[in-house]
């Protein structure tokens, strides 16, 4: 079952959530939380005011000051939930979140709250669960373990398969993390494949050695000669029958071996077509090697406009092209972004990516609304809210660009990378307004944590040496 969205709260509800987007806004995160979790209450499955509330808990338990030797109860309150979830999970869910409230991190809390959250029929939640254990600890690989067979308990083959090589990339001799990805990945293709469709193995497979031929290829690593006679071969059989789906695709494999990226693209969308665009693997191999080509050329433009001066013969041409090219390579961006936006319509994480290519594209007005929307995700609120000044000021909306940032950087306790950012980028608008103490002390923020961030030590340290009525 889909997880409710905003859009299918009550009137009423929905007025509760914009109360609460309000009150995390004026950081009065315990009036936040209060209304969320009535939310909750009526609406468990509203995942993303779940995400919402989980994002306020930690900004709240990152902005409040340590208390010493304070002696947690969560144990007694998890052990509680976990003789209540055999009786009711969707009351052991509830229980759960009022030790999460303050201990958001907990580690048996968000492992309960999956287990209740999958009995009560709601395995988004569960997933959910274990994505924030991650958040705070990515390299847990008994989490990741619990999270890849959640995947498969749901039949999410693809994101099964990308958690077991996170965890191989962790643990190489991992062997049960290989040989279950190995199984994810079988099924994913089959279920791509029209595999599950067919009548029967004939229909799948006509001529068995022809498809013994194709498994030995796609073990191997082609060069030279034998990659040309492999696309020989395969071209033939592809000729012999032009509907395959495998040929075609195979096709595209080793012109991207060659790395003969057009022909890549052309045999890899030829093979989407044939599935009608059914198949995301193929659709989504399109667009990689669409990127993949334009990165290409930028690299070549980048690298000849390094070695060579304005002067030479060449130089503006290869300006433009480079411009252009980046230009191209946002616009594909922008394209892929926007056909995944509608076929998920209420996935903010991806209105966030379509605002971010927006902005790099330098569509500033439509890049707005979709940062702007993108703030309710808690995952992405604050790159969305660091996004949304860059958008502002490059408008010339330079108070608005201020408060956004402002309030970004309020909610950043630490000075990590995202902070440092927004700081940059708030002191560059203090500047542009005339504010130059404002712009000199977001500069000497940085500057306490990282000497070397971007062009802070040549900002700050001239400002000592200008004299002092200049400062």
């Amino acid at each position: 079952m889909a997880a409710t969205s905003e859009k299918d709260l009550s009137e009423q509800l929905r007025s509760h959530w914009l109360k609460a987007v309000a009150a995390i806004e004026l950081r009065n995160f315990g009036y936040a939380i209060s209304l969320l979790q009535g939310i909750l209450k009526q609406e468990p499955e509203f995942l993303t005011g779940r995400q919402l509330l989980r994002r306020t808990e930690i900004t709240k338990q990152k902005a409040s000051k340590k208390v010493f030797f304070n002696v947690s109860t969560a144990a007694l309150s998890v052990m509680k939930a976990q003789r209540e979830l055999k009786k009711d999970p969707k009351r052991a869910v509830e229980l759960i979140e009022k030790i999460l409230e303050d201990e958001p991190y907990n580690r048996q809390a968000n492992l309960v709250l999956k287990q209740a959250a999958v009995a009560a029929g709601w395995p988004q939640i569960g997933v959910f669960a274990l994505q924030t254990l991650l958040e705070e600890k990515p390299r847990d690989t008994k989490v990741l373990h619990e999270l890849g067979r959640l995947y498969h308990e749901l039949g999410e083959s693809d994101k099964e398969v990308e958690i077991y090589n996170r965890i191989t990339e962790i643990d190489p001799i991992d062997a049960e993390a290989v040989r279950l990805g190995k199984d994810a990945s079988a099924r994913a293709s089959i279920k791509t494949g029209g595999w599950t469709q067919a009548e029967s193995y004939r229909d799948l497979i006509k001529d068995k050695a022809a498809a013994v031929s194709l498994e030995q290829q796609s073990r191997m690593a082609l060069t030279g000669e034998s990659l040309e006679q492999q696309i020989e071969e395969t071209y033939a059989r592809h000729q012999a029958e032009p509907e395959s789906v495998d040929f075609a695709r195979r096709l595209g494999d080793l012109h991207e071996q060659k790395e003969d990226f057009e022909n890549a693209i052309a045999w890899y969308q030829y093979a989407a077509d044939l599935t009608s665009g059914s198949d995301p693997g193929l659709v989504r191999k399109v667009s990689d090697l669409q990127r993949k080509r334009s990165e290409r050329e930028i690299a070549a433009h980048q690298e000849f406009l390094t070695t060579h001066g304005p002067e030479e013969e060449g130089y503006r041409e290869r300006s433009e092209a480079l411009a252009a090219a980046k230009k191209t390579r946002a616009e594909l961006a922008i394209d892929d972004v926007r056909k995944r936006a509608e076929r998920n319509p209420t996935d903010l994480q991806i209105r966030f990516e379509l605002g971010e290519h927006l902005l790099q594209a330098g569509r500033f007005r439509e890049a707005l609304p979709e940062l702007q929307r993108a703030r309710q995700n808690p995952n992405a609120r604050l790159r969305a809210m660091n996004l949304l000044g860059r958008c502002y000021h490059e408008l010339g909306m330079l108070d608005l660009a201020a408060k956004q940032l402002e309030e970004a950087a309020k909610e950043i306790t630490s000075m990590d990378t995202m902070k440092k950012e927004v700081v940059y980028n708030l002191g560059l608008v203090y500047e542009l307004m005339g504010e130059k103490e404002k712009s000199l002390s977001c500069m000497k923020q940085i500057y306490e944590a990282d000497y070397g961030y971007r062009d802070v030590a040549t900002r700050v340290e001239g400002s000592y040496e200008r004299p002092a009525s200049d400062r």
